[in-house]
């Protein structure tokens, strides 16, 4: 661009003047924001529309950490505790009958029999605490009215990420318990005893390598989810199937994209459902989810699966509501305490879950 010139006169009649050259003086803006024409020394602020906010459009929507919970859909709640309980407890019934003639037969009794067996009753009572959670938000009236201003107010957003907190610390009582109060969770506890499930014809006990690779056959597959049902089956004295099974995401995953053959139209997901004594016995398919705390669990890192009744009289979760306090004021700022008790995983019948290692 030319270095423009402006030419003044003194005045109009003295035309035969010399001519007083100034050159032009570039102004600039003093908004101390950057431009974008360093080349021609140029700005755009002239025309009205700043580029760095009033051309940019910014997304209002809140966009919350990647986090995937999934007790709510694995085990049903036991609502019956409140926030005044520190402990919650159950107890479970041993019956003993001896029977007449032969103590271990049945009770038969003569016309005359003076000496009659009865029933004997043993109550036991199982006790685990109710442990305080509890988490404080807090801010000030600057940051509200800043947040107020920008449209993305402060006080709900740390709400929404103590609600997120409140359900991740549910989920990992719920499956795996908590390390530091040495309270284990329906996923890994000391009252069921886990067994590795059987070698395959190609001579591994895993179903899926690490990339997805299948590694049993369909029918092996379906055996080891037989046993292992057949397994909690004959530990309740078979009186109950599991009707649900719980498998670490790969398999999942690998299972239900993979079909049982070239010739076959259902996933390797479908024909277990199909062919699990489950459904044989009950007439409804097994229920068949992913849950991320599997891999791994296992004996020495294994992944393992887990077969289970989802039913409140065998396994339940305590759990008190979270509760607040009225909003607290200290000096500029405001302060609200959420508080709740999460409980520990009560089995009232382990033997009606299983665990099985190395798949």
């Amino acid at each position: 661009m030319s270095n423009l010139r402006r030419i003044e006169y003194a005045d109009t009649t003295m035309l035969s003047r010399p001519a007083i050259i100034r050159p032009r003086v570039r102004q600039f803006t003093k908004d101390q924001m950057m431009t974008y024409d360093a080349a021609t020394q140029m700005t755009i602020d002239s025309t009205g529309a700043f580029l760095i906010g009033e051309l940019e459009r910014l997304d209002q929507t809140l966009h919350e950490p990647l986090v995937q919970v999934s007790w709510g859909r694995d085990i049903d709640l036991r609502e019956d505790v409140t926030a005044a309980d520190e402990f919650s407890s159950y107890t479970i019934s041993t019956f003993a009958a001896p029977g007449g003639i032969n103590p271990a037969g049945k009770n038969w009794i003569g016309k005359e029999s003076t000496a009659i067996s009865g029933i004997s009753l043993d109550i036991g009572k199982v006790v685990n605490p109710l442990l305080l959670w509890g988490t404080e938000l807090k801010w000030t009236l600057p940051e509200l009215q800043s947040a107020e201003k920008t449209g993305r107010p402060v006080d709900q957003q740390k709400y929404a990420g103590m609600k997120l907190k409140y359900q991740m610390d549910i989920d990992q009582m719920v499956y795996v318990g908590d390390t530091d109060y040495n309270k284990t969770g329906m996923f890994n506890s000391a009252l069921v005893t886990p067994y590795n499930v059987p070698l395959g014809t190609q001579g591994v006990t895993t179903w899926v390598t690490a990339t997805g690779v299948i590694t049993k056959s369909p029918d092996e597959i379906v055996a080891d989810v037989n046993f292992l049902l057949t397994q909690a089956w004959t530990n309740a004295g078979y009186a109950l199937i599991p009707t649900h099974l719980r498998l670490p995401p790969i398999h999942f995953s690998t299972l239900s994209s993979q079909k049982v053959s070239n010739a076959g139209n259902i996933s390797i997901i479908e024909y277990i459902k199909k062919n699990s004594i489950t459904n044989s016995s009950y007439g409804r398919e097994l229920d068949i989810q992913p849950v991320k705390w599997l891999p791994g669990l296992g004996a020495g890192g294994t992944n393992r699966m887990v077969a289970y009744t989802k039913d409140k009289d065998r396994v339940r979760y305590p759990l008190v509501p979270l509760q607040r306090t009225p909003i607290q004021f200290r000096g500029l700022h405001q302060v609200v305490e959420y508080w709740g008790r999460l409980g520990v995983i009560e089995l009232v019948y382990p033997e009606t879950m299983q665990y099985a290692d190395g798949i």
